[in-house]
């Protein structure tokens, strides 16, 4: 069975940093792709940034290029956020998402039609 747990949420001033982890079990890490999601009150879902099952190809949206980056560590199943330079507007709970990517998935990875989703972990920023 397909589980992901997220962790590494909290408070943070404005200008700060949060690392975010993703742990994978239950499944083959290396044949998904992995995506973070956030959801701000009162906001829909967005997808933030993913990154395919080889680690070759990340994406990003316009409003954390540059800040967040994505990785992957397939001996520790995890797939990390790095969030520097925060925002306010980047207060949401944060929720990791797995698809299989095996043999292809088009683009590498993709923030719709995900199989699993963890149960998120909340990030407040905030002075």
């Amino acid at each position: 069975q397909l589980q992901l747990v997220e962790s590494g949420g909290g408070l943070v001033q404005p200008g700060g940093s949060l690392r975010l982890s993703c742990a994978a079990s239950g499944f083959t890490f290396d044949d998904y792709a992995i995506s973070w999601f956030r959801q701000a009150p009162g906001k829909e879902r967005e997808g933030v940034s993913c990154i395919s099952r080889g680690g070759g190809r990340r994406n990003y949206i316009d409003s954390v290029k540059g800040r967040f980056t994505i990785s992957r560590d397939s001996a520790k199943n995890t797939v990390y956020l790095q969030m520097n330079s925060l925002l306010s507007e980047d207060t949401a709970v944060y929720y990791c998402a797995a698809v299989l990517a095996r043999p292809t998935l088009p683009g590498g990875c993709r923030y719709y039609g995900m199989e699993s989703w963890g149960k998120g972990t909340l990030v407040t920023v905030s002075a």
